[in-house]
Protein backbone atom coordinates (compact mmCIF):
# COMPACT_ATOMS: atom_id res chain seq x y z
CA UNK A 1 0.00 0.00 0.00
CA UNK A 2 1.17 3.70 -0.72
CA UNK A 3 2.32 4.96 2.62
CA UNK A 4 0.67 8.42 2.13
CA UNK A 5 -2.81 6.46 2.41
CA UNK A 6 -2.04 5.24 5.57
CA UNK A 7 -1.29 8.11 6.95
CA UNK A 8 -4.07 9.84 5.71
CA UNK A 9 -6.10 6.54 7.54
CA UNK A 10 -4.41 7.05 10.71
CA UNK A 11 -4.84 10.98 11.32
CA UNK A 12 -8.81 11.13 12.09
CA UNK A 13 -8.09 8.07 14.00
CA UNK A 14 -5.23 10.11 16.13
CA UNK A 15 -7.41 12.85 16.04
CA UNK A 16 -10.32 11.11 17.90
CA UNK A 17 -7.84 10.24 20.31
CA UNK A 18 -6.61 13.26 21.29
CA UNK A 19 -10.09 14.75 21.40
CA UNK A 20 -11.53 12.16 23.38
CA UNK A 21 -7.94 12.81 25.87
CA UNK A 22 -9.30 15.94 26.37
CA UNK A 23 -13.03 15.39 26.97
CA UNK A 24 -12.38 12.20 29.70
CA UNK A 25 -10.55 13.84 32.88
CA UNK A 26 -8.00 11.83 34.66
CA UNK A 27 -9.36 9.31 37.32
CA UNK A 28 -8.30 11.54 41.02
CA UNK A 29 -8.47 15.19 39.19
CA UNK A 30 -11.83 15.61 40.06
CA UNK A 31 -10.80 14.41 43.98
CA UNK A 32 -7.60 16.61 43.53
CA UNK A 33 -10.66 19.45 42.33
CA UNK A 34 -12.81 19.34 45.48
CA UNK A 35 -9.47 18.85 48.08
CA UNK A 36 -7.87 22.32 46.55
CA UNK A 37 -11.03 24.10 46.76
CA UNK A 38 -11.40 22.74 50.51
CA UNK A 39 -7.68 24.40 50.94
CA UNK A 40 -8.59 27.99 48.96
CA UNK A 41 -11.51 28.37 50.97
CA UNK A 42 -9.86 27.51 54.21
CA UNK A 43 -7.52 29.95 53.65
CA UNK A 44 -9.91 32.64 52.85
CA UNK A 45 -12.20 35.20 55.29
CA UNK A 46 -15.61 33.57 54.13
CA UNK A 47 -14.43 29.78 55.47
CA UNK A 48 -13.67 31.81 59.06
CA UNK A 49 -16.02 32.93 61.93
CA UNK A 50 -16.70 36.13 61.70
CA UNK A 51 -14.98 38.45 64.23
CA UNK A 52 -13.46 35.36 66.07
CA UNK A 53 -10.00 36.10 66.06
CA UNK A 54 -8.33 32.83 64.55
CA UNK A 55 -5.20 31.80 62.99
CA UNK A 56 -3.38 28.42 61.54
CA UNK A 57 -7.23 28.10 60.28
CA UNK A 58 -7.33 24.48 58.21
CA UNK A 59 -9.32 21.37 57.10
CA UNK A 60 -7.49 18.84 56.79
CA UNK A 61 -9.19 16.28 54.10
CA UNK A 62 -10.16 12.92 55.24
CA UNK A 63 -12.72 11.95 52.78
CA UNK A 64 -14.46 12.57 49.46
CA UNK A 65 -17.39 11.09 47.99
CA UNK A 66 -18.50 12.65 44.84
CA UNK A 67 -21.75 12.63 42.58
CA UNK A 68 -22.21 14.11 39.52
CA UNK A 69 -21.54 18.12 40.35
CA UNK A 70 -21.62 17.58 44.10
CA UNK A 71 -19.35 16.49 46.87
CA UNK A 72 -19.63 15.63 50.56
CA UNK A 73 -16.70 16.00 52.38
CA UNK A 74 -15.00 14.38 55.53
CA UNK A 75 -12.39 17.10 57.12
CA UNK A 76 -10.55 17.76 60.47
CA UNK A 77 -10.86 21.71 61.22
CA UNK A 78 -7.69 22.55 63.36
CA UNK A 79 -7.21 26.43 64.69
CA UNK A 80 -6.03 28.50 67.36
CA UNK A 81 -6.93 31.64 69.09
CA UNK A 82 -4.96 34.38 68.66
CA UNK A 83 -2.94 35.27 71.63
CA UNK A 84 -4.37 32.07 73.52
CA UNK A 85 -4.14 28.58 72.52
CA UNK A 86 -0.69 27.25 72.32
CA UNK A 87 -1.90 23.98 70.57
CA UNK A 88 -4.82 23.96 68.10
CA UNK A 89 -8.07 23.03 68.97
CA UNK A 90 -9.80 19.73 66.85
CA UNK A 91 -13.21 19.83 65.43
CA UNK A 92 -14.77 17.05 63.08
CA UNK A 93 -16.66 18.61 60.22
CA UNK A 94 -18.62 17.84 57.11
CA UNK A 95 -18.52 20.02 53.80
CA UNK A 96 -21.06 20.06 51.11
CA UNK A 97 -19.53 21.24 47.83
CA UNK A 98 -21.12 21.49 44.31
CA UNK A 99 -19.77 23.01 41.01
CA UNK A 100 -20.25 26.40 40.15
CA UNK A 101 -19.28 28.28 37.01
CA UNK A 102 -16.68 25.09 36.46
CA UNK A 103 -15.21 25.30 39.91
CA UNK A 104 -16.17 23.59 43.19
CA UNK A 105 -17.39 25.54 45.71
CA UNK A 106 -18.12 25.51 49.41
CA UNK A 107 -22.06 25.30 50.28
CA UNK A 108 -22.35 24.19 53.31
CA UNK A 109 -19.92 23.58 57.03
CA UNK A 110 -21.53 21.63 59.84
CA UNK A 111 -20.33 18.75 62.67
CA UNK A 112 -19.24 15.46 61.26
CA UNK A 113 -22.37 12.98 62.49
CA UNK A 114 -21.13 12.56 66.08
CA UNK A 115 -19.00 15.28 66.72
CA UNK A 116 -19.51 18.09 69.00
CA UNK A 117 -20.33 21.88 67.56
CA UNK A 118 -18.80 24.77 67.98
CA UNK A 119 -20.52 27.59 68.97
CA UNK A 120 -20.66 29.68 66.07
CA UNK A 121 -22.70 27.01 64.94
CA UNK A 122 -25.09 28.18 67.09
CA UNK A 123 -25.16 30.97 65.84
CA UNK A 124 -23.58 34.63 65.11
CA UNK A 125 -20.61 35.32 68.14
CA UNK A 126 -19.86 38.16 70.38
CA UNK A 127 -16.46 38.60 70.73
CA UNK A 128 -15.41 40.67 73.90
CA UNK A 129 -11.53 41.00 75.11
CA UNK A 130 -10.30 42.05 78.96
CA UNK A 131 -7.16 42.24 79.99
CA UNK A 132 -6.38 38.67 80.60
CA UNK A 133 -9.64 36.99 78.78
CA UNK A 134 -11.59 36.26 75.69
CA UNK A 135 -15.01 35.52 75.74
CA UNK A 136 -17.05 34.60 73.17
CA UNK A 137 -20.87 34.32 73.17
CA UNK A 138 -23.57 32.73 71.81
CA UNK A 139 -26.83 35.01 70.49
CA UNK A 140 -28.92 35.48 73.77
CA UNK A 141 -25.91 35.32 76.22
CA UNK A 142 -25.94 37.35 79.01
CA UNK A 143 -23.66 40.15 80.16
CA UNK A 144 -20.48 39.16 78.26
CA UNK A 145 -18.97 42.06 79.86
CA UNK A 146 -19.34 41.22 82.78
CA UNK A 147 -18.19 37.63 82.56
CA UNK A 148 -15.16 39.13 81.17
CA UNK A 149 -14.18 41.33 84.13
CA UNK A 150 -14.98 38.59 86.07
CA UNK A 151 -12.80 36.45 84.58
CA UNK A 152 -10.20 39.23 84.67
CA UNK A 153 -10.29 39.02 88.15
CA UNK A 154 -9.72 35.41 88.38
CA UNK A 155 -6.48 34.99 86.77
CA UNK A 156 -4.25 36.51 88.99
CA UNK A 157 -6.66 34.71 91.88
CA UNK A 158 -5.41 31.51 89.89
CA UNK A 159 -1.63 32.57 89.32
CA UNK A 160 -1.65 33.27 93.13
CA UNK A 161 -2.65 30.15 94.22
CA UNK A 162 -0.85 28.38 91.71
CA UNK A 163 3.00 28.87 90.98
CA UNK A 164 3.35 27.10 88.89
CA UNK A 165 4.10 27.75 84.49
CA UNK A 166 0.73 28.71 82.68
CA UNK A 167 -0.48 31.41 80.62
CA UNK A 168 -2.02 33.57 82.60
CA UNK A 169 -5.16 34.13 80.29
CA UNK A 170 -8.53 32.42 79.63
CA UNK A 171 -11.14 31.80 76.90
CA UNK A 172 -14.65 31.86 78.03
CA UNK A 173 -17.74 30.41 76.15
CA UNK A 174 -21.15 31.66 76.51
CA UNK A 175 -23.66 29.93 74.89
CA UNK A 176 -26.99 31.20 74.61
CA UNK A 177 -29.05 28.66 77.20
CA UNK A 178 -28.17 25.47 78.99
CA UNK A 179 -29.68 23.25 76.59
CA UNK A 180 -26.99 25.02 73.53
CA UNK A 181 -24.63 24.63 76.91
CA UNK A 182 -25.22 20.90 76.80
CA UNK A 183 -25.03 20.75 72.46
CA UNK A 184 -21.50 22.62 73.21
CA UNK A 185 -20.39 19.53 76.07
CA UNK A 186 -22.49 16.55 74.30
CA UNK A 187 -24.15 15.77 77.29
CA UNK A 188 -27.99 16.45 78.52
CA UNK A 189 -29.41 20.00 80.22
CA UNK A 190 -29.63 18.14 83.48
CA UNK A 191 -26.29 16.55 83.66
CA UNK A 192 -24.96 20.83 84.13
CA UNK A 193 -28.02 22.03 85.82
CA UNK A 194 -27.13 24.20 88.76
CA UNK A 195 -23.20 24.42 87.99
CA UNK A 196 -22.29 27.62 86.99
CA UNK A 197 -19.52 26.55 84.52
CA UNK A 198 -17.46 23.83 83.84
CA UNK A 199 -13.94 23.54 81.90
CA UNK A 200 -12.79 21.59 79.23
CA UNK A 201 -9.84 20.42 77.94
CA UNK A 202 -7.12 17.63 77.69
CA UNK A 203 -5.13 16.50 80.66
CA UNK A 204 -0.95 16.11 80.31
CA UNK A 205 2.25 17.33 79.82
CA UNK A 206 3.42 19.38 76.31
CA UNK A 207 2.06 22.29 74.66
CA UNK A 208 -0.98 24.21 76.78
CA UNK A 209 -4.13 22.74 75.19
CA UNK A 210 -6.76 24.68 73.93
CA UNK A 211 -8.56 24.84 77.48
CA UNK A 212 -12.19 26.71 77.38
CA UNK A 213 -14.17 27.65 80.23
CA UNK A 214 -18.00 27.31 79.54
CA UNK A 215 -20.83 29.32 81.50
CA UNK A 216 -24.37 27.75 81.64
CA UNK A 217 -26.20 31.05 81.48
CA UNK A 218 -28.91 29.52 83.59
CA UNK A 219 -27.00 28.59 86.53
CA UNK A 220 -24.95 31.69 86.47
CA UNK A 221 -27.94 34.12 86.16
CA UNK A 222 -28.48 32.30 90.01
CA UNK A 223 -25.04 33.15 91.46
CA UNK A 224 -24.18 36.19 93.13
CA UNK A 225 -21.31 38.34 93.11
CA UNK A 226 -19.13 36.15 95.37
CA UNK A 227 -20.38 33.07 93.86
CA UNK A 228 -19.88 34.11 90.35
CA UNK A 229 -16.55 34.98 91.89
CA UNK A 230 -15.89 31.22 92.94
CA UNK A 231 -16.81 29.83 90.71
CA UNK A 232 -14.79 31.58 88.07
CA UNK A 233 -11.37 31.48 90.35
CA UNK A 234 -12.26 27.55 90.43
CA UNK A 235 -13.02 26.79 86.62
CA UNK A 236 -9.81 29.19 85.44
CA UNK A 237 -7.58 27.58 88.49
CA UNK A 238 -8.03 23.87 86.26
CA UNK A 239 -6.82 25.96 83.17
CA UNK A 240 -3.94 26.80 85.62
CA UNK A 241 -2.81 23.08 86.64
CA UNK A 242 -3.75 21.39 83.46
CA UNK A 243 -0.52 20.94 82.19
CA UNK A 244 0.10 19.69 85.68
CA UNK A 245 -2.86 17.46 85.78
CA UNK A 246 -2.84 13.40 84.49
CA UNK A 247 -5.05 10.85 84.46
CA UNK A 248 -3.65 10.08 87.75
CA UNK A 249 -4.36 12.78 89.73
CA UNK A 250 -7.24 11.99 91.97
CA UNK A 251 -10.23 14.49 91.26
CA UNK A 252 -10.26 14.62 95.16
CA UNK A 253 -6.91 16.56 94.98
CA UNK A 254 -7.75 18.46 91.71
CA UNK A 255 -11.58 19.82 92.41
CA UNK A 256 -10.14 20.13 96.20
CA UNK A 257 -7.47 22.84 95.16
CA UNK A 258 -9.55 24.34 92.47
CA UNK A 259 -11.94 24.68 95.17
CA UNK A 260 -9.40 26.17 97.60
CA UNK A 261 -7.66 28.37 95.19
CA UNK A 262 -11.23 29.94 94.43
CA UNK A 263 -11.83 30.32 98.30
CA UNK A 264 -8.49 31.49 99.13
CA UNK A 265 -8.18 34.98 101.20
CA UNK A 266 -11.47 34.76 101.51
CA UNK A 267 -13.80 34.47 104.50
CA UNK A 268 -16.06 31.50 104.06
CA UNK A 269 -15.92 29.29 107.22
CA UNK A 270 -15.92 25.29 106.45
CA UNK A 271 -19.72 25.74 107.84
CA UNK A 272 -20.02 27.99 105.41
CA UNK A 273 -18.76 26.65 102.43
CA UNK A 274 -19.24 23.26 103.18
CA UNK A 275 -23.07 23.08 104.24
CA UNK A 276 -23.96 19.49 102.88
CA UNK A 277 -21.36 17.72 104.00
CA UNK A 278 -21.82 20.00 107.55
CA UNK A 279 -25.29 18.61 107.80
CA UNK A 280 -23.78 15.03 107.25
CA UNK A 281 -21.07 15.24 109.93
CA UNK A 282 -23.90 16.20 112.27
CA UNK A 283 -25.81 13.25 111.63
CA UNK A 284 -22.72 11.01 112.80
CA UNK A 285 -22.22 10.31 108.80
CA UNK A 286 -18.20 11.62 108.94
CA UNK A 287 -17.06 9.87 105.18
CA UNK A 288 -14.87 6.88 105.54
CA UNK A 289 -12.76 7.89 102.97
CA UNK A 290 -11.83 10.64 100.98
CA UNK A 291 -14.30 11.27 97.70
CA UNK A 292 -13.87 8.57 95.00
CA UNK A 293 -13.38 9.66 91.70
CA UNK A 294 -17.37 8.68 90.58
CA UNK A 295 -18.88 11.18 93.75
CA UNK A 296 -17.87 14.04 91.41
CA UNK A 297 -20.23 13.00 88.21
CA UNK A 298 -22.14 15.46 86.81
CA UNK A 299 -26.16 14.97 86.70
CA UNK A 300 -25.64 12.66 89.74
CA UNK A 301 -27.62 12.73 93.45
CA UNK A 302 -26.73 16.84 93.92
CA UNK A 303 -26.56 16.23 97.71
CA UNK A 304 -23.80 13.69 97.32
CA UNK A 305 -22.15 15.75 94.48
CA UNK A 306 -22.05 18.80 96.89
CA UNK A 307 -20.61 16.71 99.45
CA UNK A 308 -17.50 14.96 97.50
CA UNK A 309 -16.95 18.62 96.42
CA UNK A 310 -16.80 20.01 100.45
CA UNK A 311 -14.70 17.47 101.26
CA UNK A 312 -12.16 17.60 98.46
CA UNK A 313 -11.98 21.24 99.35
CA UNK A 314 -11.65 21.07 103.23
CA UNK A 315 -9.40 18.16 102.49
CA UNK A 316 -6.97 20.92 100.84
CA UNK A 317 -7.65 23.38 102.83
CA UNK A 318 -6.21 21.23 105.92
CA UNK A 319 -3.12 20.21 103.88
CA UNK A 320 -2.40 23.84 103.30
CA UNK A 321 -3.05 24.91 106.88
CA UNK A 322 -1.04 21.62 108.50
CA UNK A 323 1.89 20.88 105.97
CA UNK A 324 1.70 24.75 104.17
CA UNK A 325 0.79 25.50 100.69
CA UNK A 326 4.04 24.72 98.87
CA UNK A 327 3.55 21.46 100.37
CA UNK A 328 0.04 20.90 98.51
CA UNK A 329 1.04 22.14 95.30
CA UNK A 330 4.44 19.63 95.85
CA UNK A 331 1.74 17.30 96.06
CA UNK A 332 -0.47 18.46 93.05
CA UNK A 333 2.82 18.28 90.70
CA UNK A 334 3.83 15.10 92.02
CA UNK A 335 0.49 13.20 92.16
CA UNK A 336 0.22 14.09 88.48
CA UNK A 337 3.26 11.55 87.97
CA UNK A 338 3.59 9.50 90.99
CA UNK A 339 1.28 6.60 92.40
CA UNK A 340 0.03 8.58 94.61
CA UNK A 341 1.47 6.98 97.65
CA UNK A 342 4.90 7.93 96.66
CA UNK A 343 3.41 11.52 96.24
CA UNK A 344 2.20 11.84 99.67
CA UNK A 345 5.33 10.41 101.37
CA UNK A 346 7.15 13.10 99.63
CA UNK A 347 5.45 15.88 99.82
CA UNK A 348 3.73 15.22 103.61
CA UNK A 349 5.40 12.45 104.56
CA UNK A 350 2.30 10.74 105.31
CA UNK A 351 0.25 7.64 104.30
CA UNK A 352 -3.21 7.84 102.55
CA UNK A 353 -4.57 6.21 105.76
CA UNK A 354 -2.91 9.21 108.31
CA UNK A 355 -4.17 11.68 106.14
CA UNK A 356 -7.72 10.36 106.01
CA UNK A 357 -7.72 10.48 109.89
CA UNK A 358 -6.74 13.83 109.86
CA UNK A 359 -9.08 14.92 108.05
CA UNK A 360 -12.20 13.56 109.40
CA UNK A 361 -11.02 14.71 112.68
CA UNK A 362 -10.76 18.44 111.20
CA UNK A 363 -14.59 17.66 109.59
CA UNK A 364 -15.93 16.75 113.24
CA UNK A 365 -14.06 19.57 114.71
CA UNK A 366 -15.05 22.21 111.92
CA UNK A 367 -18.28 21.03 110.96
CA UNK A 368 -20.07 19.85 113.90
Amino acid sequence: MFPGRRLVRVLPLLLCLLLAGCATRPAGTAERDVRRAVADWSRSAPGRPAGIPVEDWAYEVTSVRRDGVRALVRAELRYRLAGYDAAPAASARELDLAVDGGSWRIRGDRPAPGALPQLWDQGPVSVVRGERSLVLAGPGAPDPAGIAAEADRAVPAASSAWPGPWAGRVVVLVPGSLDRMAELLGGTADAYRGLGAVTTGRVGAGPAPADRVVVNPQGWAELGESGRRIVLTHEVTHVATRAATTASTPLWLSEGFADWAAYRGGTVTPRQGAPALGRAVRRGEVPGALPPAEAFAFGGDPEAVARAYEGAWLACRLIADRWGEAALTGLYERAGREPLAVALDEALGVDLPELTRAWQQALREELR
